[in-house]
């Protein structure tokens, strides 16, 4: 059987953005030496570039053929979704604390962190359970990774789309979600030209992922949202 790019380009591409959209506020600084934050974040940082990086191995070693290795570092993969979904939201509350009362402070983004971090967890956690049904468990893991890369195309790509988008609901959505929501459309589509419908899950996914996305959206906007989020991070 032929092996199509789709899978394992969208994985190189995730990484390549991660690393981009983080360079000027981390990993730069990181390499310079010039960078002060404390430990978690340098934890969370390494976590998640982690899932990156087993995660695209994964990918490789199905290319490969070698599902004896996926299935082993499956269960580490897993594991580390697990810690992600506790050191996210950690590094969140550290991170709002941190800035609040400066010209960063923006307590109502902390939607946005968990609400990331729920659609993570939920889409990881149904492909792990549907590991045994391979065209469902790919396409799960696919959309979770997907979801919360949403972070480093927000940061390489808003400074570019803010001037053109304004403010406004619409706006928010664009700059927070439209990168990664146009590969979710993309798999989509590769799904159509490959198996000429989409897949059950696929749906399902997208559904979950919309509904915690407006949720985000909504939530940011929202008055009565930052005092609660403002309580949420002890201030």
């Amino acid at each position: 059987m032929r092996r199509r790019p789709f899978y394992i380009g969208v994985s190189l591409l995730m990484g390549l953005i991660a690393i981009v959209g983080f360079w000027p506020t981390y990993f730069g600084p990181l390499l310079l030496g010039t960078i002060a934050q404390p430990l978690l974040i340098h934890l969370h940082a390494t976590v998640f570039v982690g899932w990156l990086v087993l995660f695209t191995a994964q990918v490789w070693l199905i290319r490969s053929r070698r599902h004896d290795i996926h299935k082993q570092l499956g269960i580490g993969l897993i594991c580390l979704a697990a810690i992600m979904v506790v050191i996210g939201p950690a590094t969140a509350w550290v991170v709002q604390r941190q800035e609040f009362g400066t010209p960063d402070s923006d307590p109502s983004f902390i939607a946005v962190q968990l609400t990331d971090i729920i659609a993570f967890a939920g889409l990881v956690a149904t492909g792990f359970l549907m590991r045994g049904k391979s065209t469902a468990h790919k396409r799960l893991m696919l959309l979770g990774t997907l979801y919360i890369s949403d972070a480093g195309f927000a940061r390489f790509l808003a400074p570019l789309e803010a001037p053109l988008l304004g403010r406004g609901l619409a706006a928010t959505w664009v700059e927070l979600y439209g990168a990664p929501d146009l590969l979710i459309l993309g798999l989509g589509v590769y799904d159509l030209l490959t198996r000429k419908r989409l897949h059950p899950v696929y749906i399902a996914g997208v559904f979950w992922i919309l509904a915690l996305q407006i949720l985000a959206v909504f939530l940011l906007h929202a008055p009565a949202w930052k005092p609660i989020a403002t309580h949420l991070i002890g201030h």
